[in-house]
């Protein structure tokens, strides 16, 4: 009998932060400030014994929701061929269809599509990435965590150095602050102490498309590897006619939650850095679909958050990406990332190479069963 996936269980995870962060979001007052992390963990274990092991999150809301749903449709998945990931993907899609292909509808299904990845390259014994065909066994790493807007210079300042001295190559920091000048002034107190150090700037959607351009222009002063998400992240004609205009690139994506609205951008002609989030689009499956059509264009990639998956996409990307380094899911692996020169370089452990944590077991607020165990 060919393999068959046997067993599904569900995690829902309440990550604390150490301390409450704020981007743009919080200052213009559309968003409090960031205080946990919510995870989805889907832990999968085949009629041949092969496990593997995915996860999706969410901030600020959404959590419970992604939850919820997959807890409705998991069902489907169990005696399904484990290495059939597509198609397992497209029968949760149509299970849940009535609240859609977008959101937390695919944000809830990629947890299950990165733990099938995770199995499969588990089972053929390789990291995900040689799985999929590696361009690279590194990627260069830049830093974001240390960056946010609650933050003085000074702290920042500190924390880069920090993280330079840790083997991180790049750093970025938050900008769209009510006051444009204080934006511009701690850019170049920043630009000033890291010297030559790559160095990006993030407005989390925060500009109108006047406000960006005018800074974009003052910015192109500060020789930044990129200016991300000046623009309402769906505004794909806004930020393609950006990516035309200035020389430093533009970088975007990381909201979008399907494959759909990723090519928005590629049909508004954009010529930036485009940022798929695997558990924001829905998984490894649609990632690896618009990655395809994004090398195509000739895109360069930066993938958001998430470096634990990220990593082995980026190796496979044609183009070397960055990677961006977050230590806030630490907690919940017993691995970690190896970082120097500059560079993230990619574990040589079966799969996504990542065991839980007792840690993420003490802040796991629900658990799901779905099938045996035994098949």
């Amino acid at each position: 009998m060919p393999d068959s996936i046997a067993s599904l269980q569900l995690s829902s995870v309440v990550l604390p932060l150490e301390n409450p962060v704020s981007d743009a979001k919080v200052l213009t007052g559309r968003q409090k400030p960031l205080t946990e992390v919510v995870l989805l963990f889907a832990e999968v274990t085949t009629t041949d014994g092969v496990e593997g092991m995915g996860f999706s999150y969410s901030k600020r809301a959404g959590g419970p929701a992604q939850y919820a749903h997959l807890c409705e449709i998991a069902d489907v998945a169990i005696g399904q061929d484990p290495s059939d990931i597509a198609k397992v993907y497209d029968s949760l899609l149509w299970a849940g269809a009535s609240v859609g292909r977008s959101g937390v509808a695919t944000q809830a299904i990629a947890a299950l599509d990165v733990a099938l990845h995770d199995l499969k390259a588990r089972r053929a014994g390789l990291p995900l990435a040689k799985l999929l065909g590696a361009y690279r066994d590194s990627c260069r790493v830049y830093n974001t965590s240390g960056g946010f807007l609650q933050a003085s210079v000074e702290e920042i300042k500190e924390k880069a150095t920090a993280s330079l001295e840790a083997g991180i190559g790049g750093i970025k920091i938050k900008v769209g602050q009510p006051d444009w000048r204080t934006d511009l002034e701690r850019v170049a107190a920043v630009r000033e102490h890291l010297g030559a150090t790559p160095m990006m700037v993030d407005a989390n959607q925060q500009w109108d498309r006047a406000r960006a351009r005018r800074m974009c222009r003052e910015l192109e002063a500060y020789d930044l590897v990129w200016v991300e998400e000046p623009l309402d992240a769906w505004d794909a004609q806004g930020h393609a006619d950006l990516s035309h205009t200035f020389d430093t690139p533009i970088a975007t994506g990381e909201m979008l939650t399907s494959v759909p609205e990723h090519l928005a951008l590629l049909e508004a002609g954009y010529r930036g850095i485009v940022q798929p989030d695997a558990p924001r689009i829905g998984g490894i499956t649609p990632f690896l679909r618009f990655a395809t059509l994004a090398s195509q264009a000739g895109l360069a990639l930066a993938p958001h958050y998430a470096m634990e998956i990220h990593m082995h996409l980026a190796a496979a990307y044609p183009t070397e990406p960055w990677v961006e380094h977050f230590e806030w899911l630490n907690p919940l692996f017993e691995e970690r990332m190896e970082i120097r020169d500059g560079r993230m370089w990619l574990p040589d452990r079966p799969g996504l190479g990542f065991t839980l944590s007792e840690q993420m077991r003490a802040h796991t607020v629900a658990t799901a069963s779905f099938g045996s165990p035994r098949g």
